[in-house]
């Protein structure tokens, strides 16, 4: 006789991730994962994010890579906390590496954590790890069609972040088709059109991240 056993290959990471998300609700800690496709400019974005509002609010983030401490220490270099998960090959971070890491954090001072997960469109979209909010970052040197090609990035995200955008103007990127093909994905989803090094558009994201919530 054979049995059949039907089991959930992300039950795990599943499990974790609720776990994380209690956490955060009991700490009252809003948790950010940001996802994009490697040099959008998700580090420089954390790192100009983190000078502005570190007067404002208690933030940590969380960096992962395949390899390096590279971007952590770019962080820690604001003067804000930060932690490297190094993933030696794998291309994103699990709920469990989370909650494995939180422990290296204050976190009963912290307002929010930021997830700054591994670059990559595709397997960070399949893996909950607990947070509240997910940001899509898209810079405009990588092409706007990318809504198309990776739905589910976009479908999950509760925020988009269009990177160099000063650079619009050299690039055949279309702002406004973008726009279009992520609300078709997602109607509710928050855009902010930036550039990181610029500082361009950087405030309304500030002001929101820092805005208060219930």
């Amino acid at each position: 006789m054979k049995i059949k056993v039907n089991k959930k290959i992300l039950a795990k990471n599943e499990d974790f991730a609720a776990a994380n998300r209690k956490f955060f609700k009991k700490n009252n800690i809003l948790c950010i994962n940001m996802i994009s496709s490697p040099g959008s400019g998700k580090t420089t974005i954390l790192e100009k994010t983190a000078k502005a509002v570190k007067n404002k609010i208690n933030m940590a983030i969380i960096e992962g890579d395949l390899y390096t401490k590279l971007d952590a220490e770019r962080i820690l270099a604001t003067g804000v906390k930060a932690v490297q998960i190094e993933t030696k090959g794998s291309c994103h971070l699990t709920a469990e590496q989370i909650t494995n890491t939180l422990h290296k954090l204050d976190t009963d001072s912290l307002d929010i954590i930021v997830i700054e997960n591994v670059g990559n469109l595709v397997c960070p979209s399949d893996f909950d790890l607990g947070e509240e909010i997910r940001a899509v970052v898209l810079s405009t040197a990588e092409g706007d069609d990318k809504c198309r090609k990776y739905p589910n990035s976009f479908a999950q995200a509760d925020v988009l972040l269009i990177n160099k955008i000063d650079l619009v103007k050299h690039l055949d990127f279309d702002v406004k088709k973008v726009k279009r093909d992520a609300r078709k994905l997602n109607k509710d989803l928050k855009i902010f059109e930036i550039s990181a090094k610029t500082t361009q558009g950087m405030n309304g994201w500030f002001n929101w991240l820092t805005e208060p919530r219930q």
